[in-house]
């Protein structure tokens, strides 16, 4: 059986990408003709639709879909959550990882939710410090918790291919509501997360 690629993008949005794209080449004093670059503004356009696919999800949505009542409130904590993002100001990426904790207050959702939260909002043109207080306010809002904690440490190409380019620095953002803006529990959180189980 032969492979078939199936993904779906608006064609309206594909074909007026492709244009700019075309002209874009253009304008850098490409050919966008040349054999190489021929069908680029069709596959930037796709890239770009699917790179900021999160503007049509939604986390509360996604958070919902596997809500559950349970009587525990001890932190529940999925570090190391790989991120890929957009930087809303020169629309390169930026990657890392998210660590996210929560404290149940009543309702827990499914593991596999709070990692999909991160591409909720990392799937759109970011900055890293709303997209760590984006991610919090959508667990707080949905589940109620004691307590949330989300720190996101990426690499940032805008630093590292222009400008200043710094290859080896990382930021780092937290945002911290309810029980983790305790000193005992924020410290609890953050070493947990730096801890290796292996």
């Amino acid at each position: 059986m032969a492979y078939k690629k199936t993904e779906h993008y608006d064609e309206q949005a594909t074909s007026g990408l492709m244009k700019n794209y075309k002209d874009i080449l253009q304008q850098l004093g490409e050919d966008p003709e040349r054999e190489g670059l021929i069908k680029t503004p069709e596959r930037l356009a796709k890239a770009m639709q699917y790179l900021t696919q999160g503007y049509e999800l939604d986390a509360h949505a996604i958070i919902n879909s596997a809500k559950f009542h349970e009587d525990v409130s001890e932190m529940v904590i999925v570090k190391d959550i790989e991120l890929y993002s957009m930087c809303e100001h020169h629309m390169l990426p930026f990657f890392g990882k998210a660590h996210i904790a929560y404290i149940p207050n009543g309702w827990i959702t499914g593991l596999s939710k709070v990692a999909r939260v991160v591409d909720v909002y990392s799937r759109r043109l970011q900055v890293q410090e709303r997209l760590t207080v984006q991610i919090m306010n959508a667990i707080k809002e949905t589940l109620n918790p004691l307590g949330v904690a989300v720190v996101i440490e990426a690499k940032h190409l805008c630093m590292m291919m222009r400008g200043v380019q710094k290859q080896n620095s990382v930021t780092t953002t937290s945002a911290f509501d309810g029980e983790f803006q305790k000193n005992s529990t924020r410290s609890e959180f953050l070493k947990l997360i730096s801890t290796r189980l292996d």
